[in-house]
């Protein structure tokens, strides 16, 4: 073979994989699990697009669109304090399209149509690992996910989430001080609605099941030190929003930051606010709270950004071979 036809060969086979993945669509399905779990499912997928409300918020999705065959990267979403499965929906429709499987739960008793149980955080990973488990035993499409390359997103509380499922072990006592010095965080006031025992204490939460993590604005970053990260070997993207005025600096991503074994791949988003790291609202009037930035941030650029760095991430860190 010539060096022109061996050049041209690489180039194609450099860009096919490109070209497929930017005509890939997105497949959806909204199940509830067998243990009764609210569950979002993007998938690749082809044929026709169609808009839809979620919620808050829109997709273009393939309704009704077999789940592809091979074998696929998993990941899976853990919302914020009161939120749902669709808060990250361009996220996991950009996920879907570059072919992975997303699997967004919406957390029991920590959601927006019940919030009787946010303070019991210490359920929010066990929920994430049965999501794991439903996937690749019981969900009709689990032959499709390859269980080698399995990651998690969190937003929030979410962010707290996945950070304890792998294998992070915060020190909940630190809650009492940080809420005496601090009582207006809205940690502490949710605390003083849900009041909870404070403990050193903390079950066993390690899933080795996960790869990779993506961490948005963790919720009681604090809680955790050098040592109650020591477990986290796996390579972690945080993100931390410059204008938080819920979870602000530098009680949050700033500590995780500090406190992580491994330097993390660090993002500031300058203007952005806590809610900014949510999908784009369809109609920002219905929820002003949720889903207007302040002035001068741009939320949907930011959302085109925040994808590409997020698939990127993924996509190397759950590469097939790794």
């Amino acid at each position: 073979m010539s060096l022109r036809l061996a050049l041209a060969a690489l180039f194609l086979a450099a860009i096919v994989p490109a070209a497929h993945a930017q005509s890939m669509k997105a497949g959806f399905q909204h199940l509830t699990t067998p243990d009764g779990v609210e569950v979002g499912v993007w998938y690749p997928a082809t044929g026709t697009a169609v808009h839809q409300r979620l919620g808050l918020y829109a997709q273009d999705v393939v309704t009704a669109a077999p789940v592809p065959k091979g074998k696929h990267p998993l990941v899976v979403i853990s919302h914020g304090t009161g939120g749902d499965f669709a808060g990250h929906v361009d996220t996991a429709v950009s996920l879907a399209r570059a072919g992975f499987i997303v699997a967004a739960l919406t957390h029991p008793g920590d959601n927006w149509r019940d919030n009787s149980r946010a303070t019991r955080i210490e359920g929010r990973p066990a929920a994430l690992s049965a999501t794991i488990s439903y996937m690749l035993q019981t969900w009709p499409g689990h032959a499709a996910i390859d269980p080698d390359r399995i990651g998690a997103f969190g937003f929030s509380a979410g962010g707290f989430t996945v950070l304890a499922a792998a294998g992070g072990k915060p020190d909940m006592t630190r809650l009492a001080d940080h809420c005496v010095q601090h009582p207006s965080f809205f940690v502490c006031t949710l605390l003083r609605s849900q009041p909870r025992a404070l403990t050193s204490a903390w079950p066993p939460m390690t899933d080795p099941r996960i790869k990779a993590i993506v961490v948005a604005a963790p919720a009681i970053g604090f809680t955790f030190d050098r040592a109650g990260l020591a477990g986290v070997r796996i390579p972690v993207q945080l993100w931390r929003a410059d204008d938080d005025r819920i979870l602000p600096a530098p009680f949050y991503a700033d500590a995780v930051r500090a406190a992580l074994p491994h330097k993390p791949e660090f993002h500031a988003v300058r203007g952005a606010g806590h809610f900014d790291f949510l999908a784009p609202c369809a109609d920002p009037a219905t929820m002003p709270q949720l889903c207007q930035s302040a002035s001068g941030f741009d939320r949907v650029a930011f959302h085109q950004r925040f994808d590409r760095h997020v698939v990127r991430f993924f996509s190397t860190k759950l590469a097939s071979g790794r």
